[in-house]
């Protein structure tokens, strides 16, 4: 019988140019991985390990089952955001119109990205301070922008505003804020935003700010949204997450709200890219908002957890430092050991059980300060079980 021969030509691998090339695995997949692989306990990436409400999950079923399953309006859903409208007139007393200022999102870190596209062009330059979230400078890269950067003040990871006013060229197109602070806990201060507000008058500058734990803060701190400071708002794309403020961080929803010039432009990246986002939680979204108590009440539970977390640690040989919103709380560990932090914390996962996150992460060039970041989110029994192990170090 003859066989027939099939002859194939080989093609080496297709090469791409990345516009990344310096960007791996981020760490809080790493570190998440080693959790699951060695069976550690995760204090290190930001979410809850206990239940979201019930009602809002209620919610979303009933939305579900009531047939809100196609395609939301590119914006988002007109109720949501005019819920949005009336939460933002309530708690910082700024009149942002609902149509055409609010903008839904899949996700506080797709807004910030989609802010950056929206503005930057090839040669920007973008105010960036560290330790910072992990996203802001390949955000800028990606854009074919360029990150200056400028280190906070430690202790305390304060603004050096001098700093920045030095910083700032004809090529600055924006600065970033993050307030509550991922990874450090700082917060900024009246006196902080009447600085960024001296330092941007009667320039080009755009704010983006990331406010994603803005009901996260503790101590009786009121947080200094952006909304609060007209000056700033005209300038700013103010960035939000309902999965911080509701434990459903897998929801991946939030929003951007930023003056009518400036949203028209975000909106024509957004309706080429997500275009929508989901609508059942939309809709139980837009009924939850009302609900006041479901935001107010955060700041109080979240700041028994770190309380509770602070109380336990002293039973260790970490060094807390202050923590004044967010999930987080940061660490030194001089009194252990002399390794670097990534090495520390891989041999903390490993060794004792307990996943956390090296702050060098958070740091372009990977300074070592040797602190790490440890999220207190957590059930009581899972922060009691993750110091029990923390005691043998």
């Amino acid at each position: 019988m003859p066989v027939l021969c099939l002859n194939f030509t080989f093609y080496p691998l297709m090469q791409i140019s990345s516009p990344l090339p310096k960007v791996g695995t981020n760490i809080f997949t790493i570190m998440s991985g080693l959790a699951a692989e060695t069976g550690a306990i995760n204090l290190g990436q930001g979410f809850p390990d206990y239940p979201m409400d019930q009602e809002l999950h209620q919610l979303v079923a009933k939305a579900m089952a009531s047939g809100h399953n196609q395609y939301a309006p590119m914006p988002g859903l007109p109720s949501l955001r005019n819920a949005i409208a009336a939460k933002i007139e309530r708690i910082y007393g700024a009149k942002v119109d609902p149509a055409n200022e609010i903008t839904i999102t899949p996700g506080g870190t797709y807004a910030i990205y989609t802010a950056f596209t929206t503005i930057l062009a090839e040669g920007d330059e973008v105010i960036v301070l560290e330790p910072s979230y992990d996203s802001y400078v390949p955000n800028i890269e990606i854009n074919k922008a360029k990150a200056i950067l400028i280190p906070l003040k430690v202790p305390g990871y304060g603004v050096d505003w001098q700093a920045v006013e030095k910083a700032i060229t004809p090529k600055t197109k924006a600065i970033i804020i993050n307030s509550p602070h991922n990874p450090t806990g700082a917060v900024l201060s009246k006196v902080d935003m009447l600085e960024l507000e001296r330092i941007t008058e009667g320039t080009n500058i755009f704010i983006v700010s990331d406010e994603v734990y803005e009901h996260l803060i503790f101590d009786g701190i009121e947080h200094q949204s952006v909304l609060r400071y007209p000056k700033l708002l005209e300038r700013s794309f103010v960035c939000f997450s309902f999965g911080k403020v509701y434990n459903c961080t897998g929801w991946k929803q939030g929003y951007c709200v930023a003056p009518a010039a400036l949203m028209k432009e975000f909106r024509k990246v957004h309706q080429f890219n997500a275009f929508s986002c989901f609508t059942p939680t939309q809709v139980a979204l837009a009924e939850y908002l009302f609900n006041e108590q479901a935001y107010l009440r955060l700041a109080g539970e979240l700041q028994t957890k770190r309380d509770y977390f602070i109380s336990l640690m002293k039973q260790t040989k970490f060094s807390l430092q202050p923590s004044y919103g967010s999930y987080f709380i940061c660490g030194t560990y001089e009194k252990i050991s002399e390794e670097g932090d990534k090495d520390f914390a891989i041999r903390l996962t490993k060794e004792i059980g307990v996943a956390t996150i090296p702050v060098s992460a958070f740091y372009q060039d990977g300074k070592d300060d040797k602190v790490l970041r440890f999220c207190f989110s957590k059930k009581q029994a899972t922060l009691e079980k993750a110091v029990e192990r923390l005691v043998k170090l």
